[in-house]
């Protein structure tokens, strides 16, 4: 009988993942993905896109996003199955330091887009060819066949597209992640200190030296002044109830909200 989930991990590769019944789930990508199909279907929803994938289908799926989706069977009932490399940032350190620096691209910007639905080329069909033995072994892959594997996953993305090498090796000067740009998309979260270090490809020593050169503010003041500037044009501007506002800007008490908002405007926001 085959189980709703189940699924086998070796090192960051995982394995036979099947779903018998539809499964919608809303799901954090803590890591860069790489996802192959190897029978049903899913759909993602991506910011209001669509991305369907279908059996033989093979997408990078970019780390720090959220994304839901939707794992069904085809029309022929074949359930979902898929395998998945997950790319751990040690990793990801390890293959950038043995690189030839002649051959990375010193151009490429980092892609918009958190799926990116790659071509089926011959070394994307050979790469997961040779893991699906294992869907039905008892034998486990030695560490050193898995790092292989590994290495082979992330050279077919970086051959299919150049441009996710910026995304990839985000934790170098070239590509970091823009501090002010990705805190003007995600201000309304409650992202620790650490955690936005990670998520704009720095170490914590790093985040806090690179900021320092943006604002004379400290993260979490700027973050209050960004949820304060945004509230009060909801509220003034386009007529909105502070009770609406107030979590769609990151806030969670009332009291503390219409308190800094009085400090900042002169007035409480009721009376706007």
């Amino acid at each position: 009988m085959i189980m709703a989930h189940e699924s086998i991990n070796y090192s960051n590769i995982f394995l036979n993942f099947r779903v018998s019944e539809d499964t919608v789930c809303d799901a954090g990508i803590p890591e860069h993905c790489l996802l192959y199909i190897c029978s049903g279907e899913v759909e993602f929803m991506d910011n209001g896109k669509k991305v369907l994938l279908k059996a033989g289908d093979c997408a990078f799926i970019r780390r720090d996003v959220r994304v839901t989706m939707h794992k069904r069977s085809d029309k022929k009932n074949n359930v979902y199955q898929s395998i998945l490399l997950r790319f751990t940032r040690k990793f990801l350190h390890d293959f950038y330091r043995k690189l030839d620096s002649d051959t990375i691209p010193k151009e490429v910007k980092r892609s918009k887009a958190s799926i990116v639905k790659m071509n089926v080329s011959p070394d994307v069909q050979s790469l997961f060819e040779s893991i699906k033995p294992f869907f039905n072994s008892d034998v486990e892959p030695s560490e050193q066949w898995l790092n292989m594997k590994m290495i082979e996953g992330l050279y077919t993305v970086l051959n299919a597209d150049k441009s996710v090498y910026a995304s990839l090796f985000d934790f170098t000067d070239a590509w970091k992640i823009d501090i002010l740009g990705f805190l003007n998309e995600n201000y309304m979260y409650d992202l620790n200190l650490e955690e936005l270090a990670r998520y704009t490809g720095r170490s914590l020593t790093t985040f806090k030296r690179d900021f320092k050169k943006l604002s004379d503010l400290t993260p979490e003041k700027w973050i209050v002044r960004k949820r304060l500037e945004v509230a009060h044009d909801m509220i003034v501007r386009e007529g909105r109830k502070v009770k609406d506002v107030l979590s769609d800007v990151g806030f969670k008490n009332m009291s503390h909200f219409s308190r800094i908002y009085k400090q900042a405007y002169g007035t409480a926001p009721s009376l706007n």
